[in-house]
């Protein structure tokens, strides 16, 4: 009977919503216009005028403008507007990446104002959930991530910190040119500023190899990273096709890319930066200079037990490295060049790696030990002294005022360095005059990111703002202005509505670069609120899908899959099991029995403790979560601005058999059951409202109590947990009208 109701289910969803348009192939040839110096979309925005339509009552916004001049030059009408309860689910799942809930479904439509649907996006522009939504498509795009991949995949145990950055960004609505600022260069712009240090974290997002033994490679691969990666987030450019020769298809030379990483040649890991103020910085080094001078003596007898293990370890695993990184090591740090630095610090860093004093305690002669215990307790004695740690960010500074040299290199090989450049900005966008100053901290910076960060946030400079909006333009509507919003060049796909591209960027830089203004332009227009049905017995509809088969004229609403992430959230707010805390260390969900032994992590023990939003699931590169990863989950290595929609077995095996999904049923079916044990069609009506989003129907109602009543088990629990698990594995489900 359970299979049975399955496929009655089936019958009454949405089967339209398996629909996928073809994607049509474009040609270089065939875009717009050029992508040539001074062309689209290499010059500063113009303000394009509002086109004039014969149909000005749909237009609610100029946006409605430039899509419907389009529409009319080409024959087409918009399609009808979308069923509220259906709208109200599509937006609440875009500005929020939840279902709406009943009683918010009950309290809209029981508003029937003109402005009910404004007041739904301010609520959900207002909500804590903005921020966790909108924040996991930018970790998309700048491959965030816990670990460092490779073999190892250690633990950066302060990277949550960087995501709780976004997430805060986008609930208060921070400007866009300071996010942009503060990720770069907030060392230098804010040195001061906890929340900017925390931000250049995303200059440590690279995967890395910690224990490579070529120390000049490893720097090299990682600037490579995040050469390319600053390339796709900030500009939608493919700079990173120009690391071993001029760029194919765009006018990137090799020398621009190159004269890009000189910006981040003079990096540096920090792992030693409090999250304090200055005051409380202070305040602790004043504490710690007290604890260490009334220690010292004792820690200097405890150094020297312990210096010849120290030496011993420290030569091991120096002589693993080849002699020119064992010599950077070895020159006196007054003595090394800016380069020299960089490899001893990467250096050291794993040399103390191989070194643990308790360890090398242990291997000392007892009457040794005995004095170092005997050192310990008296050590122990000065705790009051001692201030409480700092909690430490995940971020960069320079190597100092001095950066070392930044060389082309032929093939993009290391051992191949041609000419020396400068940092500089591409040079198809034209000649800009480089002003490099370091800002706050002259003594410790080049300025260099500064520098980058100020030509990047410049109210007409022609990719940041264009780029920004059109990824938000791509989550809404399920494409962007430019479908590759990582490739504004001539192998991503042409814009659809240049004009319209072109006012919404200006729109964020005349707005105070506030995101939140480009959203809610987007889902208030009559564009957004379109029907997603195509309906292909209408005269209408068959020539719309004749003149434009794949949308991009924007003639009806796309119909989306929900992300692995949206999928879990959803059932967790339906069941009402959903833990809202917010921030802090990542939740380690339980992973299923078949998990790698070697990557998987240990689950919290508190069950709610798992149940957190997916955001704040622990992003582990060689370990990701396996509903996630079923659905099309990015691998965190690669920058990624649109994710691909897979359709395979194990998705349907994972939403069917896993235990999550089951157990969530179970769960979601027991209070149902609390609620509505003497009400039967009360039940199936919420349950329905939940999942859904809309009222059930009259069949499915009917369908539902003939299951619920078979066999003569009335309401067991039993079959409203088969209920609730057919309404998880609905198409309608796991997609957005």
């Amino acid at each position: 009977m359970s299979l049975q109701f399955f496929v009655r289910l089936a019958s009454h969803v949405s089967l339209a919503c398996v629909l996928a348009w073809p994607t049509a192939i474009i040609l270089a040839e065939e875009r717009i216009e050029s992508t040539s110096h001074g062309r689209w979309p290499f010059r500063p925005p113009i303000a394009p005028a509002i086109p004039a339509v014969s149909n000005a009552e749909w237009i609610v916004n100029p946006i409605d403008a430039f899509v419907l001049k389009q529409l009319e030059n080409d024959g087409l009408e918009p399609n009808q507007p979308e069923d509220r309860l259906r709208l109200l689910r599509r937006v609440t799942f875009d500005l929020s990446g939840l279902p709406p809930t009943v009683a918010q479904q009950q309290s809209y439509l029981a508003d029937t104002s003109p402005d009910a649907y404004a007041r739904a996006v301010e609520r959900l522009l207002s909500s804590p959930q903005f921020g966790e939504r909108w924040a996991q498509h930018w970790l998309d795009v700048v491959r965030f991530a816990e670990t460092d991949g490779f073999k190892a995949d250690v633990l950066r145990p302060n990277a949550f910190r960087y995501r709780d950055y976004v997430i805060d960004s986008f609930n208060r609505d921070r400007p866009y040119d300071e996010f942009v600022r503060q990720q770069l260069a907030g060392d230098e712009v804010e040195p001061y500023n906890p929340e900017a240090l925390i931000a250049t974290g995303l200059n440590r997002l690279y995967p890395d190899e910690d224990n490579a033994a070529n120390l000049f490679q490893r720097r090299q691969e990682i600037l490579d990273d995040i050469t390319e990666t600053t390339g796709l987030a900030f500009l939608g450019l493919t700079m990173g096709c120009a690391q071993c020769h001029d760029h194919k298809f765009d006018d990137i030379l090799q020398e621009d890319y190159f004269r890009l990483q000189a910006f981040f040649t003079p990096l540096i890991e920090r792992d030693d930066v409090p999250l304090a103020s200055l005051g409380e910085r202070k305040r602790y080094e004043s504490q710690q200079a007290d604890w260490e001078q009334a220690t010292a003596g004792i820690r200097r007898k405890m150094d020297d037990l312990l210096a010849e293990r120290r030496s011993e370890s420290e030569a091991f695993s120096l002589s693993k490295f080849e002699p020119d990184i064992q010599q950077c090591v070895l020159t006196p740090p007054s003595a090394r060049t800016p380069y020299q630095e960089q490899i001893a610090r990467i250096a050291t860093k794993q040399l103390l790696k191989g070194f643990k004093p308790e360890t090398a305690a242990k291997q000392l002669s007892a009457e040794q030990q005995a004095v170092y215990r005997e050192l310990e307790q008296q050590l122990a004695k000065f705790d009051h002294l001692k201030p409480t740690p700092l909690p430490l960010v995940m971020s960069v500074s320079d190597v100092g005022p001095q950066p070392p040299p930044t060389h082309i290199l032929d093939g993009g090989s290391l051992q191949n360095p041609l000419q020396q450049v400068l940092p500089g900005f591409p040079q198809f966008l034209g000649e800009s005059e480089l002003e490099v100053a370091s800002g706050a901290s002259p003594l410790t910076s080049s300025g260099r990111r500064a520098a980058l960060a100020r030509w990047l946030t410049s109210g007409s400079h022609p990719l940041t703002a264009r780029v920004i909006v059109n990824r938000l333009w791509h989550h809404h509507l399920g494409r962007g202005v430019v479908g590759t919003p990582n490739d504004f060049g001539v192998q991503g796909e042409s814009p659809t509505h240049t004009e319209l591209l072109d006012w919404l960027a200006l729109q964020l830089v005349e707005h105070d670069w506030s995101l939140k203004h480009i959203h809610r332009l987007i889902v208030t227009s009559a564009t957004y609120r379109q029907s997603s049905t195509v309906n292909p017995t209408s005269v209408k509809h068959v020539a719309a899908i004749s003149r434009d088969p794949d949308n991009k004229l924007l003639w009806h609403a796309r119909r989306r899959r929900l992300e692995g992430e949206a999928i879990r959230d959803a059932m967790l707010c339906v069941a009402e099991r959903l833990n809202a805390t917010m921030y802090g260390q990542s939740a380690r969900p339980q992973l299923p029995p078949g998990a790698s032994k070697r990557y998987a992590w240990e689950a919290n023990q508190r069950i709610e403790d798992q149940r957190r939003r997916s955001i704040f699931v622990l992003a582990k590169r060689n370990m990701r979560f396996p509903l996630f990863d079923a659905f099309d989950l990015p691998d965190m290595h690669n920058s990624c601005g649109q994710r691909p929609q897979s359709t395979t077995p194990p998705q349907a095996l994972l939403m069917l058999n896993s235990e999550d999904t089951l157990g969530l049923a179970a769960e979601w079916a027991n209070d149902l059951y609390s609620r509505y044990s003497v009400d039967q069609r009360g039940l199936i009506e919420h349950a329905y409202a939940s999942a859904l989003g809309r009222n059930a129907s009259r069949e499915e109602i009917a369908n539902a109590v003939e299951f619920l009543n078979a066999d003569g088990a009335r309401n067991s629990i039993e079959a409203i947990t088969d209920l609730c698990h057919a309404l998880f594995n609905c198409n309608e489900f796991i997609y957005i009208d």
